[in-house]
């Protein structure tokens, strides 16, 4: 057993279980902050002007959310989602919702990536990343048009979403 060390004033004890000599139980004697948990929920409405990646045929595109929380020494992930697939799809539209469960919105980052389905392997459509903590999110739903892919001759590609953070 080798003792365990938390940032800042959180105590630990922890207990013998007389029960099972080999087990142990950790109760937290603090308020700890981590033990809060918020939810982020990503409303995603559609995709616009995405650009074709199959050589047959039209793309067939989904969404794909990871979050982040990017900090110095170790980032820490906090999982992926995935919407439907839209077959053959340039202009999908989409109306899923996802749910994030985060401690605070401190130092996170969400990646939507667009993706197109393929059997083999999977091509990447385009990408953004939005650094959470700068919008001030908060219960109040807000919209957001991420530019997922750049061309030089004619329209961009956009994701379209409603982001909001209830503590």
């Amino acid at each position: 057993f080798f003792p365990i060390f938390r940032p800042f004033d959180l105590a630990l004890r922890s207990c013998f279980d007389q029960t099972n000599a080999s087990s142990f139980i950790i109760y937290s004697t603090a308020n700890n902050q981590e033990d809060k948990m918020g939810v982020l929920t990503i409303y995603l409405d559609k995709a616009t002007n995405l650009k074709n990646e199959d050589t047959m045929g039209t793309s067939d595109p989904y969404i794909k959310f990871s979050l982040e929380q990017d900090n110095m020494i170790k980032d820490k992930d906090y999982g992926d989602m995935k919407s439907s697939v839209k077959k053959n799809d340039l202009n999908p539209v989409y109306g899923e919702t996802f749910h994030f469960n985060i401690p605070s919105l401190n130092n996170m980052e969400l990646t939507v990536k667009v993706m197109d389905d393929d059997i083999v392997s999977d091509d990447k459509m385009g990408k953004s990343k939005i650094k959470l903590e700068k919008h001030g999110l908060n219960a109040t739903p807000k919209e957001f048009k991420e530019k997922v892919y750049n061309r030089v001759f004619g329209k961009d590609a956009y994701v379209h979403l409603t982001l909001k953070y209830e503590e």
